[in-house]
């Protein structure tokens, strides 16, 4: 990919010096011809080309970010074990609220059933 662009950009560099030293040419149009038929198709090009690196690297740092959390979970995990923990086997254990979920109760806004006085 590399070799493209130094290759491209050498062709409009030579571009805009012919530009730039021609009788009939400035200097303000050897920079536009160098912006327009180079950098800006090379930057492009450079772009759409580091796509899939771009995604591997942002993949490879999201798991490496994943890693690090799981670590700290299990870490956090093993120091606030309790005893009675340890014994269960996994998935089991003799606490009502083991799961640690709230209550069932009614939804906010909910209607609630109430029974008429006989």
């Amino acid at each position: 990919m590399y070799l493209i662009v130094i290759a491209w950009a050498y062709v409009t560099l030579m571009m805009a010096v012919a530009e730039a030293t021609s009788p009939n040419g400035t200097v303000l149009g050897a920079i536009i011809t160098f912006g327009m038929y180079g950098l800006l198709p090379m930057g492009i090009l450079v772009y759409i080309l580091g796509t899939p690196s771009r995604k591997r690297a942002i993949k490879a740092s999201e798991a490496a970010e994943q890693a690090a959390y799981d670590e700290a979970q299990r870490k956090a995990e093993a120091d606030t074990a309790h005893p009675a923990d340890i014994a269960q086997p996994a998935g089991e254990s003799t606490l009502p609220d083991a799961g640690s979920e709230a209550p069932a109760a009614t939804a906010v806004g909910a209607a609630v059933a109430v029974r008429k006085e006989p």
